[in-house]
């Protein structure tokens, strides 16, 4: 089939005015929220499951990859079209079809973004619990891809925990739904499978997603720390007492500072570090809770540890943790966050093994962080200006990637594989693992024709894939 023929086809498959070709129309879609740029050859936005199935039956007749894209703010290149091919936009199925309040579950479309679940449920007491940084402005369908977490996932999990079912399209057209409306649907979890698959194995067109009910009372810490190992070692001590807090997040000096100089809300710019602690649940725990994590605190040589006296006080520590990445255009005018995963134990470690890096190839690093579950995001700090930069701060992203695997880690705790990170894959998993995982993907997608030149460490064969900083708005990193 040739090009102008597949146009065509397309064209009366979703309409003339959603299947993109020009330059200026598609252009728009050549970068997520990664350092990976790649021009897209045609842009489709299907309006239903249907069009969905009939894009995908053209494209397997014209023999051309096909790369999902939620909202874009994915941060290692999945949706970026490494290959070529056609760009299936899933923006336009943004429908909350379904809240059942009874059972707990709603059925939403992958273009549904992430916090407008849990404010069409907030108002009857429930929420929807993975709330990635970038919540705002992240679609359901993305979070699926790359099984995403956030500041809450040591008490709730990622996505994963929180998925029933899918409605998915195989590479044949075909439409099947994976798993269900209960839990513990009987046979292979498939549905399992799909999540965190990062498009290679299908289209989600239709996700079951749990709801959860609203707390009696949250308690929220902020203590300061003068000491880094002291704080990292807090984290480590308040899980090991059998506190389990909805979320404990870490921020360094570097990352206060962004914050102060870009949205202040308040925190001490001379401390070394600030810990968040969060404890849900009904009030008489809550408040036991919060003051033994105030205790480790203390003991371990916090300077301040002072609970939020108000919601809006809480607020305000949220919204310096959740804007923390998008300050960082206070401090350089380039950045670039990585997302590796230690045991909490060797956190005090990978501390000093970061700040090592930052001194062998001489870049300022600020670290934001969900300690509780040991998943980093060092943001490497640079200027894309100055010659030779970025392929410093490439090696850099890699050393802190090599260090956490050392440590017993891992090389991604919620943004996924994508292009960034393929390459490291293999220091994880051995040939026999990645042959038994590209074998399930074959099952799939035989052809190899979706989302191709990701998660596997395989060359790209067509599509120039540039490096560039990326230029995403405030509040929209994990």
């Amino acid at each position: 089939m040739s090009r102008n023929a597949l146009i065509n086809e397309l064209r009366a498959i979703a309409g003339e005015h959603y299947v993109l070709i020009e330059k200026e129309d598609v252009i728009v879609y050549e970068q997520d929220g990664s350092i990976f740029q790649v021009m897209p050859e045609i842009v489709v936005l299907p309006a239903n499951v249907e069009q969905v199935s009939a894009v995908i039956k053209a494209a397997k007749r014209a023999n051309v990859p096909i790369v999902p894209r939620g909202s874009g703010t994915g941060l290692a290149g999945g949706a970026v079209p490494a290959e070529g091919g056609i760009v299936l936009s899933l923006a336009r199925l943004d429908r909350i079809l379904k809240i059942d309040l009874p059972n707990r579950i709603a059925i939403v479309e992958p273009g549904v973004i992430n916090q407008d679940v849990t404010k069409a449920v907030a108002k009857d007491g429930f929420f929807y619990a993975p709330d990635p940084s970038s919540q705002a402005a992240c679609s359901i369908g993305g979070n699926v891809a790359n099984n995403s977490g956030g500041p809450h996932t040591l008490a709730y999990g990622v996505t994963t925990n929180h998925v029933l079912g899918l409605e998915v399209v195989l590479d044949d057209g075909q439409i099947i739904w994976l798993g269900g409306e209960v839990p513990d649907t009987p046979g292979y979890d498939l549905c399992g499978i799909f999540v965190g698959s990062e498009g290679t194995l299908g289209i989600v067109t239709k996700i079951a997603v749990r709801l959860m009910k609203t707390r009696e009372s949250v308690r929220t810490l902020l203590a300061v720390f003068d000491q880094m190992d002291h704080a990292t070692q807090t984290v480590v001590d308040i899980t090991g007492a059998g506190i389990i807090p909805a979320a404990l997040e870490m921020m360094d000096r570097t990352t206060i500072e962004a914050v102060e100089r870009g949205a202040p809300v308040g925190l001490p710019r001379d401390a070394e570090a600030v810990l968040i602690v969060e404890v849900e649940g009904v009030r008489e725990q809550t408040e036991r809770a919060v003051e033994v994590a105030r205790g480790i605190c203390q003991r371990n040589g916090a300077r301040e540890a002072r609970v939020a006296r108000d919601e809006s006080e809480r607020q305000l520590l949220w919204k310096g943790r959740k804007g923390a990445f998008g300050a960082m255009g206070a401090l350089a005018p380039n950045y670039y966050v990585q997302d590796g995963v230690v045991p909490r134990s060797q956190l005090p470690e990978i501390m000093r093994r970061i700040a090592e890096i930052s001194k062998q190839y001489n870049l300022r690093i600020a670290n934001v962080f969900h300690a509780g579950d040991g998943n980093l995001h060092p943001n490497i700090l640079f200027d894309m200006r100055t010659p030779g930069e970025l392929d410093r701060v490439v090696e850099a992203g890699a050393a802190t990637l090599r260090a956490c695997i050392e440590l017993g880690g891992s090389i991604t705790g919620e943004h996924g594989i994508g292009i960034e990170k393929k390459a490291y894959i293999g220091l994880l998993f051995n040939e026999a693992d990645l042959e038994a995982m590209s074998r399930v993907r074959k099952v799939f997608d035989p052809d190899g024709r979706f989302n191709p030149a990701k998660l596997f460490p395989t060359p790209v064969s067509c599509g120039e894939v540039r490096r560039q900083p990326a230029n995403i708005p405030a509040g929209l990193w994990l």
